[in-house]
């Protein structure tokens, strides 16, 4: 298992930074990539996953793709990257193993797109040796009087923090938006 080489921690407001980020960080992105999302219902995955794809140049039109697991979003020729790596898109919440990722054939297109697999914790860290893991996560509201967790998922706009962590050789230079984003060294590392 490879170790991670640095960690950036945002904290943003709404939908709209959550977004912002994802558009800086695509600007980054390139074919090969491989992001892994996780974080709770709610946390924002694909409204990321949105904002990737407009940094990217894709296809309009992403929403979670639990029911058909993965959705391939072209890169316009009149975008704001034209020629740049498709999106593929990929939801692993209703997978049990990464034996179950694997029937998905995602080989065709991890080298030739960028590709985003949200719930892909422990099952898709096998796909490539470099990657970005971006944990999502909202604040958990709770009723006093019963203790019990309470997520208002009516209200996209609660603010989030957004921890993106890199592995491999194709992060071992931080990119700006990292170092922006208070990057911190892991162990080991200067």
């Amino acid at each position: 298992m490879s170790r991670p080489l640095w960690t950036a921690v945002f904290q943003v407001a709404d939908v709209d930074q959550t977004q912002d980020l994802a558009v800086r960080i695509a600007q980054s992105l390139r074919a090969g990539d491989l992001l892994i999302l996780s974080g709770g219902l709610g946390a924002g995955k694909t409204t990321f996953t949105q904002g990737l794809g407009r940094g990217l140049g894709v296809r309009e039109g992403i929403i979670s793709p639990t029911f058909v697991l993965a959705r391939q979003h072209p890169n316009l020729p009149d975008g704001p990257r034209p020629g740049g790596p498709d999106l593929v898109h990929v939801d692993a919440y209703r997978l049990g193993s990464a034996e179950e990722l694997e029937d998905i054939d995602l080989e065709e297109t991890l080298d030739t797109s960028v590709t985003v697999v949200e719930w892909g914790r422990d099952r898709a860290e096998q796909l490539a040796a470099s990657r970005l893991e971006i944990e999502l996560e909202r604040p958990r509201g709770g009723d006093e009087t019963t203790g019990e967790i309470v997520l208002d998922f009516e209200d996209e706009d609660e603010p989030r923090t957004i921890t993106v962590t890199a592995f491999g050789e194709r992060w071992e230079q931080a990119p700006e938006w990292a170092v922006d984003g208070i990057a911190v060294p892991q162990e080991g590392q200067q």
